[in-house]
């Protein structure tokens, strides 16, 4: 559909056409292997750099600086998280396991599914933090949102049963005993002080872990950062200082949650540049 929308306004499709250089006198001149083209008007659609295996790269930013445009700091986003040595060694083994959980960063809090990997945290509600998230933060999991598991632990205030077991019951029996392993003194509940429970309920609800890193452009599903807004018209995408020169997409500095918003917001700014290059 959108290639014969492309033919019926006579759009020309050019394929591995490399620009070598970019130059703007009253109109703008564009070299590349294929030739040089001439226009008035040049809409920078070049993406962040996200997923460089197909293609991601930082033109879009080279091209803005180039013309005099601020660029903001750039980062991986909606990425997922990777743990420390010590930590993966402890949590690889929970690898494909996902949990509904709230993960925090700071005072934002994403509700969602989180996935263990090999390397850390995944899953929407991890993502989503990565957003938010800056090197060296610890992120706060809550493993049981919807559960106040203080008052579960004191209505079985007397059981003889372990821990590990009570919580196998509101996750996969193999995270439950790993974690309990790791995070906890295991031994009955009859025999864990009122302190020791609320401790346990405690790291349940605000589970605290300060990730490695991230796993980087390779994986991110976008570029936070990129072309300044403040440079940029926002009804029209032009550059306020350079006529003629549009900036639209995720190279702009422009990023939202999950859920579609980027690809709508690539299409919009689009559409806006669209009425006016």
């Amino acid at each position: 559909m959108l290639e014969k929308e492309c033919e019926n306004v006579g759009v020309q499709m050019r394929l591995t056409c490399s620009v070598a250089d970019i130059r703007k006198e009253k109109n703008f001149t564009i070299t590349t292997n294929q030739g040089a083209f001439h226009s008035e008007s040049l809409v920078i659609a070049t993406g962040g750099l996200s997923y460089p295996n197909i293609g991601a790269s930082g033109f879009g930013y080279e091209i803005a600086r180039q013309f005099g445009l601020e660029v903001t700091k750039l980062r991986p986003a909606l990425v997922p998280f990777v743990f420390s040595r010590r930590d993966q060694e402890v949590f690889q083994k929970l690898a494909g396991i996902s949990l509904d959980a709230a993960v925090s960063s700071g005072s934002k809090r994403f509700r969602g599914s989180i996935l263990f990997t090999h390397l850390g945290l995944s899953g929407p509600a991890a993502l989503q933090t990565s957003l938010i998230w800056k090197p060296g933060a610890s992120l706060k999991i809550d493993l049981l949102p919807e559960t106040d598991i203080l008052s579960v632990f004191f209505s079985r205030r007397q059981s003889k049963m372990e821990m590990r077991n009570l919580i196998s019951g509101y996750f996969p029996k193999r995270f439950a005993y790993v974690w309990c392993d790791t995070m906890l003194h295991v031994k009955p509940l009859d025999q864990t002080s009122d302190k020791e429970l609320s401790q346990i309920a405690n790291r349940l609800h605000a589970w605290e872990i300060i990730p490695k890193g991230t796993e980087g452009y390779l994986t991110a599903e976008v570029t936070a950062g990129g072309v300044d807004t403040d440079e940029l018209s926002s009804k029209t995408m032009e550059a306020k200082n350079v006529s003629g020169l549009y900036f639209i997409g995720e190279v702009i500095d422009v990023t939202g949650e999950l859920g579609g918003y980027n690809l709508h917001w690539a299409w919009a700014s689009g559409y806006a540049a669209g009425q006016y290059a």
